[in-house]
């Protein structure tokens, strides 16, 4: 006897007691299910030089926007589909045909969202994402004034994007736009966590209600920038550290402002990772739930894999150039992607996961 699950990106023939085993544990080496959500680099180009980025000190693939075809090819792959994040390493705004894509994927009921640098948001640009129905927009500004935002960024930018972002916002409130919801979000460094309650006021002046500490990520052999151990705050806060964080979440709720960071704790002195009992990448679910892949079409596991461990070849699961999404999503590369997950010897850019950086 033999189950299929009925998808034309399973296509699988599984004994039916593994099956009911996977879905009550949802892991195994083979996926019984189609991913719900998938990652679509739709460029690699950015026209910032982040210190805390790997693509400003290396290239990665060779520059490329996502072609309409591969997109459309893609997400045609996945009819099912839950949730499309339009972002990788690249600054999505600096693709023509984004709001095209955006309206395709709406089209087939799926939840839209990306990070952008806000640097071409203009009324333009931004009245064609709100026609497309875009559902988040989530600007990654990681500091409250010009000098901070130069020195980790990498470009003189700052009053641009905070006066596109005002402007977007006015936009929205005066016409009665709910949708694209903007969000902020500043990275969770040690030289910049002293600004934090400075960005959540920031974010109120120009009309931004919801604000976002999030997770450094490092190489952990070759740091590079400001990516480094010691500039996250992924081991503990100090005391002082621990102050910026409380006034940021006094202040937001003061102001009506969501304010959330990614694993921080409330007190002095704790460890923000998660409790590791020898396998901190053990609650990790993305192999079963999502796929990646770059604007060239190389999949990837997720979208923490290019800025914890140097190399794609090191954890390239397949090409959607050159394969069905079937075939690589339950290929060998896949299949032993999960199954080291498994174990206790899991690939390098797993092996600190969920210790250091979000699940």
């Amino acid at each position: 006897m033999s189950l299929s699950g009925g998808n034309p990106l399973l296509g699988l023939r599984i004994d039916p007691r593994r099956y009911h085993e996977s879905v009550r544990g949802e892991r195994m080496e083979i996926a019984v299910r189609q991913p719900v959500c998938l990652y679509l680099e739709v460029t690699n180009r950015c026209n910032l030089l982040c210190t805390t980025c790997p693509r400003t000190y290396e290239e990665l693939e060779p520059p490329a926007d996502m072609s309409w075809d591969l997109f459309r090819s893609i997400v045609d792959q996945v009819p099912d589909l839950v949730r499309a994040v339009m972002h990788g390493v690249g600054e999505p705004m600096l693709v023509t045909n984004l709001p095209r894509m955006v309206r395709y994927l709406k089209d087939r009921g799926t939840y839209v969202l990306f990070n952008t640098n806000g640097t071409v948001l203009s009324e333009r640009n931004g009245r064609a994402l709100i026609g497309a129905e875009l559902d988040e927009l989530r600007v990654s500004l990681d500091a409250s004034n010009r000098e901070s935002f130069k020195a980790i960024r990498g470009r003189d930018y700052f009053i641009r994007i905070v006066r596109n972002v005002r402007a977007f916002r006015e936009l929205q409130e005066r016409e009665g736009h709910t949708k694209p919801q903007v969000s902020a979000w500043l990275t969770g460094l040690k030289e910049t966590v002293r600004e934090l309650p400075a960005f959540v006021k920031l974010a109120a002046e120009i009309g931004i209600k919801e604000v976002y500490l999030q997770r450094l990520v490092f190489f952990d052999q070759l740091a590079i920038g400001k990516a480094r151990p010691d500039q996250a705050l992924f081991e503990q806060l100090t005391r002082e550290e621990a102050a910026y964080l409380r006034q940021a979440e006094d202040l937001a709720g003061s102001l009506g402002i969501t304010f959330s960071a990614s694993g921080a704790a409330s007190e002095p002195g704790l460890s923000l990772k998660r409790p590791d009992a020898g396998s901190p990448w053990s609650l990790c679910r993305r192999p079963w739930s999502l796929m990646y892949f770059t604007a060239n079409g190389r999949a990837l596991p997720c979208c923490i894999a290019p800025f914890s461990q140097q190399g794609y070849d090191n954890y390239t699961l397949g090409d959607a150039t050159q394969q069905t999404l079937r075939e690589i999503w339950n290929g060998s590369a896949y299949r032993e992607f999960r199954k080291a997950l498994l174990s206790d010897q899991p690939s390098a850019a797993c092996a600190n996961c969920g210790l250091r950086w979000s699940l």
